[in-house]
């Protein structure tokens, strides 16, 4: 039995440094904040009541009390569903379930005690309405259930920062490589986070800017400009695009603050597999390939991955991961001038010099003559339409 426990305990903590990156990431995870007033039948607060907040996915609990003036607040909470119990004497216990709790959100919830036992019990379900009453800031939150809906070209949740109120567009040229302006701000002075760890690491191309790229100003976007490599679709929770009066900690941009948080595993197992390929089997040719009798070129593109989560030990340790890889062949058929078999026929005999030159460009694969013989059948078809017109009298 000792040694049957001892493996145990070595395949957990195998596992625990295995998904090591993804709880350090989650340490710094945007987190949101419930606070307000706790009050009797008569409007008046009710201070040392205490206040149980249940993550619904994990059982992991944080209890408060409120203070003399009534009031509660429970901070550093991660986004998701929660379910709220208030204790006092002489008040019945009130439970409130399925708060929804989103990233960077501090909420305010009211609670309105009835006079009675703590054994009596008052149970609300449903969703809550939770207000933001302490901020100005203006925002769009766009949640899981909303980017599984969409069919988004790329796997990418990046065009769907474009729905945003007060986002443009900007095309991206030597000097300014951004993706979007936000009121009017420069392209590259937007911020992305994920899981509160900064994502503005953007990569020099051909032709790209040094500067912008160097300092941090760019997305690391992929080589199609999408952003499901900073998060893959299916384990993505939910994002956050901030658009003006945020807080002072995301002072060093001035324009959108983007907050993205990725799922973290819960009590029950989960996950998803997916496949999208293209392939030339279900496309027709080329035009221009076609045209030239050349067979159809080859098209390989497969996006393909997955993701995982639930519990090692239950209401304790949580694992999750998830993978997303791309492999691409795209076709590229262009029209070019290269020497065709009479001049290099020519070279070779009068210029041996200037023949390793001209033998070295790929040889022509259009058909010898194609547009000679199509010349003559067009001039035989004029000809004889030309017999038939004289043949009638005028």
């Amino acid at each position: 039995m000792g040694r049957w426990r001892t493996r145990k305990l070595i395949c957990i903590l195998a596992l625990a440094m295995v998904f090591l990156p993804t709880g350090a990431a989650a340490q710094g995870t945007p987190t949101g904040t419930i606070s307000g007033y706790i009050v009797d039948p008569t409007g008046l607060t009710v201070p040392g009541a205490r206040v149980v907040v249940e993550s619904a996915n994990t059982g992991a609990t944080r209890d408060v009390f409120s203070n003399q003036q009534g009031l509660y607040s429970v901070p550093a909470l991660l986004p998701g569903p929660y379910n709220i119990t208030v204790e006092a004497n002489g008040f019945k216990t009130f439970h409130q379930n399925d708060v929804v709790l989103e990233a960077e959100q501090t909420a305010r919830l009211d609670f309105a005690l009835t006079i009675g036992s703590r054994r009596e019990t008052i149970t609300v379900e449903g969703s809550a309405s939770l207000l933001n009453t302490s901020d100005a800031s203006v925002s769009t939150l766009i949640g899981n259930r909303f980017v599984e809906n969409m069919p988004l070209n790329g796997r990418s949740f990046s065009s769907l920062i474009d729905l945003t109120p007060g986002v443009v567009l900007a095309p991206a040229n030597y000097y300014e490589q951004g993706q979007f302006s936000v009121n009017g701000q420069r392209p590259d002075a937007n911020y992305y986070m994920v899981d509160g760890v900064s994502a503005n690491l953007g990569n020099v191309g051909s032709g790209g800017n040094l500067a912008q790229s160097g300092a941090g100003q760019l997305p690391a976007t992929t080589a199609f400009g999408g952003t499901n490599n900073l998060v893959s679709l299916d384990a993505l929770e939910e994002f956050r695009i901030e658009t003006s009066t945020f807080a002072p900690e995301y002072g060093r941009t001035p324009g959108a603050q983007i907050s993205v948080v990725t799922k973290s595993g819960t009590n029950a197992f989960h996950g998803t597999a997916f496949e999208y390929f293209r392939n030339d089997v279900l496309d027709a040719n080329d035009w221009f390939a076609d045209h030239d009798d050349l067979k159809k070129p080859e098209l390989r593109q497969n996006d393909f991955g997955g993701v995982l989560g639930g519990p090692l030990i239950k209401d304790k340790l949580f694992f999750f991961g998830s993978y997303e890889g791309l492999r691409v062949r795209q076709p590229l058929v262009a029209n070019t001038y290269v020497p065709d078999q009479a001049t290099l026929l020519t070279a070779q005999a009068t210029q041996p010099v200037v023949y390793p030159l001209l033998n070295a460009f790929p040889k022509p694969t259009r058909r010898p003559g194609l547009r000679q013989r199509n010349g003559r059948i067009y001039g035989q078809l004029l000809r004889s339409l030309y017999a038939e017109f004289l043949r009638y009298p005028h």
